[in-house]
């Protein structure tokens, strides 16, 4: 068995590319399923399986925050990061350790569906972004109705929303309600690089 070096490396898959391989092996379900637009499909992607998934959720949080570095919202332009509960959840807080692992600050938050009815009675949990820089997150866009729900609670708060950024985009309109909205959207993925295109 030969000693493996620094020039091996190279030749592998990239992070995009593993990450990619992990949502088609772990996240893509196939069957006949009820979407949360009400529409049957003949494939579920379960994004969760991912974004909670140890070797994954590194990947994403590298992979995510370089694609919005090319896209010029890096930690440099952008505060922090969030969504709607439990989508965005993980993909923010895989954001928040990529960066902190890269001597970047970047904060995460959570938006509530509602906003709690006692304490605080906040809908946006974590660090405060009024007055702050932030990407909406979502972990797969259907019908684009949960990252609107956080863009709109995240400029109720103050936040200047940048962008929204999703994992997989699955071609049904929600990047087009998004941008309506006056927020550039952004994707990893889409059907065609899962082989759903067909």
């Amino acid at each position: 068995m030969r000693a493996v070096n620094s020039t091996d490396q190279a030749f592998g898959p990239t992070p995009r590319e593993q990450l990619l391989e992990l949502v088609q092996e772990i996240a893509v379900v196939h069957g006949r399923v009820t979407l949360s637009s009400g529409k049957e499909a003949d494939y579920y992607v379960d994004l969760r399986r991912v974004t909670l998934h140890h070797r994954a959720a590194p990947l994403i949080g590298h992979v995510l925050l370089d694609h919005l570095e090319e896209a010029g919202l890096g930690t440099a332009e952008v505060d922090a990061v969030g969504g709607l509960t439990l989508g965005a959840d993980p993909i923010a807080t895989a954001l928040l350790h990529a960066a902190a692992s890269r001597g970047q600050e970047l904060d995460a938050f959570v938006v509530r569906k509602a906003a709690k009815v006692h304490g605080m009675q906040r809908q946006i949990e974590g660090p405060d972004i009024a007055g702050r820089r932030v990407v909406v997150l979502e972990d797969t866009t259907t019908t684009g109705g949960s990252p609107i729900t956080a863009i709109e609670a995240a400029r109720a708060a103050g936040a200047e929303v940048l962008a929204c950024a999703t994992i997989v985009d699955r071609a049904t309109g929600a990047g087009e309600k998004i941008e309506a909205l006056g927020v550039p959207y952004h994707y990893l993925y889409d059907l065609a690089d899962l082989g759903l295109d067909g």
